[in-house]
């Protein structure tokens, strides 16, 4: 298994394929939809992003999760990742701002996928329904942007050896449609 640490160069980016399992270490941050629709909105206004997201969306390995509260002495709650196509409406403009690196769970729209190509990003499959192991890969967390969404706020984690498969490469190579994975895109287009 390749392993890496964050922030992910173009270089990593452009070596990994449909497929490739790694082990993903440093820090990232999560984001879900009402936070994708909060920042989405900002751009769209012309306002400025929070101070960590403004003019460093590439530098961010986003993880589609919302973290569930912390047990005395660990650094989070459950972490597992939600799926990815609740972000799709908002994707494109984040990844045309910059975001290269994205994971969650499930297949993704083609809007996002050509996006991904065009950028030259990356989509990473994380587990689903492992929250409780995801957990145990994050070393610490704080919340960083939209504290008032609670669980949904942005917080960046600091992860170490996270299980990841590469989902959709920069090539728009789709785990999903290659037969590779079963899932049910036409389910994506409905909503």
């Amino acid at each position: 298994m390749k392993e890496f640490s964050t922030p992910l160069t173009n270089e990593i980016i452009h070596s990994l394929n449909m497929g490739d399992m790694i082990h993903l270490s440093g820090k990232i941050i999560t984001a879900r939809d009402a936070a994708h629709k909060r920042m989405t909105e900002a751009i769209d206004a012309g306002e400025k992003l929070p101070p960590d997201l403004e003019g460093q969306l590439e530098k961010h390995v986003v993880f589609y999760a919302g973290p569930a509260p912390a047990k005395p002495g660990k650094p989070i709650g459950s972490v597992g990742p939600t799926t990815a196509g609740r972000m799709d409406l908002y994707a494109p403009v984040l990844i045309s701002k910059g975001l290269k690196v994205m994971i969650g769970k499930g297949a993704r729209r083609k809007e996002v996928i050509d996006a991904i190509v065009k950028h030259k990003g990356i989509y990473f499959a994380a587990i689903g329904g492992a929250a409780a192991l995801m957990a145990k890969c994050v070393k610490s967390s704080r919340v960083i942007a939209y504290d008032d969404l609670g669980t949904e706020a942005v917080w960046e984690l600091n992860v170490e050896k996270m299980p990841l498969v590469v989902a959709i490469d920069c090539k728009g190579q789709d785990i999903y449609e290659s037969g590779r994975l079963k899932y049910n895109t036409e389910k994506l287009s409905a909503t």
